[in-house]
Order: structure tokens, then C-alpha cells, then sequence
């Protein structure tokens, strides 16, 4: 088929975000109650505050903002990463950046599948947030290879999904007939699934050990357990949940309230009771198993290694003046005490700029133009900024953060699924079961940036800024 008949991967992952939002709204009511409260709370804050709403016009955020989502999956082998990576590329998405949960007492290790262009997160900005289980931590052998027996005998993607990536891969592409297909039988993948693979007694043991690897391991295959639309207020958002009847968790996650968001802020409510059956049940007899939430999440600039390197700095600070007692707990002094060390971190974007803390897209103005060919021009950056022949806009952050990520799946597994299993990184081995490197998110960003500039200059008819 010659390639121009192939659907774009961008246009095949926004018709699954589409279709994926469809489906986990119909599986979890609240989750669809949750999109009504971010998009009044999105119209009040672009209404309210206009200067918003321009800097989403300059860098295209605007039109992506009521479809933007992330989800969250487990999965339990390397085969099941290695494959869900490549039906991943079929929409478009790479792996970027690697987490370490095991230090926060999860036992997984993680990576974010995304699009890692301007212009595919401009179509569609959909990313999963895609954890491998780690057998290896689990203390009890015996239960360990109980865990390894039941996960080598399903099978989570459906074969005409598998054909159909085959296909992909062979031809290059897929048709729009191909396409239709191929998001109907990848949703299969993502699907709650009543019935669990193992007994009530061995859910129970999988249970015990960690709430988080009887998800994994005791079901058909990794249903989605969260998905997330994007806010531009969050602190509203946690606010106007209860009267919702969405109870929040007590503490919202990464940075303090600013005015100039930085990288990214994520709240949820707390994980369902759903009825599962279990393989040795008959008749009315039934389970529970608890683990899907809900998740809102506030974007902002995403930091460079300096900033980052700042953030990490004053979040510890905040953390450690608690004294050791979970956020959680005592969450009114945990906000103060991250906003009283986060005065350290600049607040302004012209500031951030020239600092070296963040980074940005530029943009010619009109102003810029009509100066083409004035020999007095200026031709620095600065420069340019200055005379207000280039504007810039932040960033925004498309990845996430470890100890974030954590918080989120402790806050919803319960307190008695916290677990020590000290700091165990192991990007080789997470790399080695992907069959792929995962990519640096700091050089997608240096990247982009460069391609702005790059652009500014041409459109002013300059040398590279």
C-alpha cells in the first residue's frame, strides 16, 4: 500500500485516547464526573485570567487541552513490556525517562510512552505511564514463583491486535480500515475484567505481600487503573471535589501553588471496591479487589538539569522538615512548608529564562517581522526579547515525577501497602526487557527549544540564535 493511503500514528493515537476516555468513563461513572468539574474549572480560569488563555494560544496548548490525557498501566513480564512497547509505536509512542518506585516502597520500575515532537503533542498529547512489575522483590519465593507460573499462562493482547502490529511493522503503516481495527482490539488490552485468574486464598497472599502486585498479577491483563485530563487550576479542582462526591486524597503532589506553574502538580480520588470473582467461587460467592482511581493533573515549564536539580533540592527540604511524618497526615503543614522553601524558586518567566531553569519555545512576533531588513536591528537573543521581535513561552512538562507517581499509588493502595524495599534503580535491566532504550526527556526538551529557535531565526532572516 503506498504510504500516503497510511494513517498518520498521531491520528491512530488520538482516535484511542478518544476511544479509551469512552470506555473508562463507562467503567468508572466518576471518572466522567471528574471531566464536567475540569472543564468548568478550565472555561472559569481562562475567563477569569486572559493571559492564560494567550500563552495556551502561542504555544497551541489550547487546542489540546480538553482531549490532553495520560493513563496508567502494570504490567507483569518482560515479553508483555517488549510488546505494549510496540504497540505503542504503532500510535506514535516512544519511551521516555525512567522511575524507580522501589525506593518509595513500589515495587515497580517504570517508563512514559508519548509522543516526542512538537507538533505529534500538538495532534495528540496522550501518554501512558507504563510500570513493570519487579518479581525479583517479592521476599517470598515461593509466592514468587506462584506469581511467575500465573503470569507466563495469560495472554494480554488479543491476536488480530498482534497481527495487526505485525503489519505495521512489515508495512509501515496501516489503512484507516486497518487503523478502526486496530484501536477497537488494543482496547481489549486496557479492559477491567471481572473475573481474577487465581484462587480467593492465593489473591489473598498476593494481597498481603503488596496491594499493588495482587492488581498485577491476579488479572486477565493490565486494566487501566487510572486516566487523567489535564487542569489548569488544581488547587480549584481539589476544592470543588467533595461537592462532586469525589473525596480527594489529603495531599496534592510536586510543587506548590504558583504563579507560574512548574513541571507537574497531580491530585486523585481514592481508588474504587470493585466485585471480582475469583477462580474458585461459585454462585453468588465474590471478592473485592481495590485499585483504579482517579487522577487530575496540572502541566507546567519543564525544568532544565538546573532547575531540576533546584526543585529536587527544595522538595527534600520540605519533606525532611516533617520530621519524618507522612505528608499525608499532616497535610496543612506539608503545603506550608513547601511553600515557604519554594520561595527560592523564581516565580517569573524572565527570570526562570535567564537563570537557566527552565525551558522554552520562542516565537517571532509581528513586530519581529516588519523589522526584517533594518539595518539597526537587534540580532541577540536578548536582545530580540528586549525590542519584542521574539516572544517565548514555557515548556510545558510532558513527563512525570518519581516520588509524584508514588505518592499517588501509595495514596490509593492503602497505608498498610507501604513496603521497604530500599532504592533499587536497575535501568538496564528495565531497558534489556523493553528492547529499547527509553529516551533522555531533558535532551527532547533541549531539542525542542533549538528547533523554536531555529525557526525564529528564519523567520527573521537571522543567522542561528
Amino acid at each position: 500500500m503506498p504510504a500516503q493511503d497510511f494513517v498518520s500514528p498521531d491520528s491512530i493515537r488520538a482516535q484511542f485516547c478518544a476511544a479509551m476516555s469512552l470506555m473508562y468513563k463507562q467503567e468508572v461513572p466518576l471518572y466522567g464526573t471528574l471531566l464536567s468539574l475540569v472543564s468548568e474549572i478550565n472555561q472559569q480560569v481562562m475567563t477569569q485570567q486572559p493571559e492564560v488563555a494567550q500563552a495556551l494560544r502561542w504555544t497551541g496548548e489550547i487546542e489540546r487541552l480538553d482531549h490532553e490525557r495520560h493513563g496508567a498501566i502494570r504490567v507483569g513480564t518482560a515479553e508483555e513490556l517488549a510488546t505494549i512497547a510496540r504497540l505503542f509505536a504503532v500510535m506514535g509512542m516512544q519511551p521516555v525517562g525512567y522511575y524507580d518506585l522501589s525506593s518509595a516502597g513500589v515495587p515497580v520500575h517504570s517508563t512514559a510512552f508519548r509522543a516526542v515532537h512538537e507538533q505529534s503533542l500538538h495532534i495528540s498529547p496522550f501518554r501512558v505511564f507504563t510500570s513493570l512489575l519487579r518479581l525479583e522483590l517479592i521476599d517470598n519465593p515461593a509466592l514468587r514463583e506462584l506469581s511467575r507460573q500465573i503470569l507466563a499462562k495469560r495472554q494480554i493482547f488479543t491476536p488480530r491486535a498482534l497481527a495487526l502490529i505485525q503489519q505495521f511493522e512489515r508495512e509501515g503503516g496501516l489503512s484507516a480500515e486497518d487503523a478502526n481495527t486496530f484501536v477497537d482490539e488494543a482496547l481489549h488490552t486496557f479492559r477491567w475484567h471481572h473475573d481474577a485468574t487465581v484462587t480467593a486464598e492465593q489473591y489473598q497472599q498476593l494481597h498481603d505481600q503488596h496491594r499493588l502486585i495482587a492488581d498485577v498479577v491476579a488479572f486477565k491483563g493490565p486494566h487501566i487503573n487510572h486516566l487523567t485530563p489535564r487542569t489548569l487550576d488544581i488547587d480549584a479542582i481539589q476544592l470543588g471535589m467533595p461537592a462532586k462526591g469525589i473525596p480527594p486524597k489529603a495531599v496534592i503532589e510536586g510543587p506548590p501553588p504558583r504563579r507560574c506553574p512548574i513541571l507537574l502538580r497531580q491530585t486523585s480520588f481514592k481508588a474504587l471496591q470493585e466485585k471480582v470473582a475469583f477462580s474458585d467461587q461459585r454462585g453468588d460467592a465474590g471478592g473485592s479487589h481495590t485499585a483504579r482511581f482517579g487522577e487530575i493533573e496540572q502541566r507546567g515549564a519543564a525544568l532544565t538539569p538546573k532547575g531540576r536539580q533546584l526543585y529536587d533540592q527544595l522538595l527534600d527540604a520540605a519533606r525532611e522538615a516533617l520530621g519524618g511524618v507522612p505528608a499525608e497526615a499532616n497535610a496543612e503543614r506539608y503545603m506550608d512548608l513547601l511553600s515557604n522553601s519554594f520561595q527560592a524558586f523564581p516565580d517569573d518567566l524572565a527570570q526562570m529564562r535567564e537563570q537557566g531553569l527552565a525551558y522554552f519555545r520562542f516565537f517571532a512576533t509581528e513586530r519581529g517581522m516588519a523589522a526584517r531588513g533594518d539595518a539597526g536591528r537587534p540580532t541577540s537573543l536578548d536582545g530580540l526579547i528586549e525590542a519584542g521581535h521574539v516572544h517565548f513561552e514555557a515548556l510545558v512538562y510532558e513527563d512525570f515525577l518519581p516520588v509524584s507517581a508514588a505518592g499517588i499509588f501509595q495514596s490509593n493502595l492503602g497505608d498498610d501497602a507501604q513496603s521497604e524495599y530500599g532504592s533499587n534503580a536497575n535501568r538496564d535491566a528495565f531497558e534489556q526487557a523493553l528492547g529499547r532504550s527509553v529516551q533522555d526527556e531533558l535532551e527532547l526538551y533541549a531539542q525542542s527549544q533549538q528547533r523554536s529557535l531555529q525557526a525564529c531565526a528564519k523567520a527573521l532572516d537571522l543567522p542561528d540564535l
